[in-house]
């Protein structure tokens, strides 16, 4: 059993947050909180685990006012919170492991409840698992260079430690800055190699043209003289 599981062990049920967007597992997100219902599920975990779900809803794309049934979320927990004086909150949450939403639960809260189900990718006995996770986080650290050597795109790319293949494959997927509905893809799956595979395809493909940039745009802040010292004298 994992430290993600460990979490949520006894829990079926969660209040769900629906927003248009997509938390990974161990993906941090920065959420700020005005309206009174979610005001007081915020109070409300704040007395118990600390744990929400994040359900991805776009209001535009749905026939009903509530994430679907049987879709993938996210739990987020709490790991810093500031109350402000009109009562609104900044919150720092955490993604902690994913579960699908079975049902709405009725409840006297003026949030969604809804009974979820845990899940965690399948064991797989593959030993090329973990040298795919080396190639994955080298060609990210490539890529993160140098769109941090490129003018405007400094802090793009967060940085990312040697982790565990699982997590890994969240951190980089959860880095692109993809559509929701692609990075929903990323998070539905349950293949660590098949979810490393897929970022590993896009940074093979975004490596070399992101470090051409790089290069052009270092010799343009040099005059077109790459690494030669522009003489300015009589």
């Amino acid at each position: 059993m994992s430290a993600e599981s460990d979490k949520v062990l006894g829990i079926n049920r969660l209040p769900v947050f629906p927003l248009p967007l997509v938390l990974m597992p161990h993906e941090m997100l920065p959420l700020h909180i005005f309206e009174p219902r979610y005001r007081q599920l915020l109070e409300d975990i704040s007395h118990t685990n600390k744990l929400f779900g994040l359900s991805l809803f776009e209001p535009e794309n749905e026939f009903q006012n509530r994430p679907q049934t049987n879709t993938i979320g996210c739990v987020a927990e709490v790991r810093e919170s500031k109350e402000l004086e009109d009562g609104r909150s900044n919150i720092l949450t955490v993604g902690v492991i994913r579960y699908r939403l079975l049902e709405y639960l009725e409840t006297d809260d003026p949030y969604l409840v809804a009974k979820v189900e845990f899940f965690e990718d399948e064991d797989e006995v593959d030993p090329n698992t973990e040298a795919l996770s080396k190639e994955v986080f080298l060609l990210f650290k490539r890529v993160a260079q140098a769109a941090h050597n490129l003018s405007g795109q400094r802090g793009e790319f967060p940085d990312i430690p040697e982790a565990a293949p699982e997590q890994l494959s969240f951190l980089v997927s959860a880095a692109f800055n993809l559509p929701p509905e692609e990075k929903y893809e990323y998070l539905e799956m349950t293949s660590t190699r098949g979810r490393l595979k897929k970022v590993h395809g896009i940074l093979s493909e975004s490596v070399k043209q992101v470090e051409e940039s790089a290069k052009i745009d270092k010799i343009s802040r040099t005059n077109g003289h790459a690494n030669k010292k522009i003489d300015l004298g009589p």
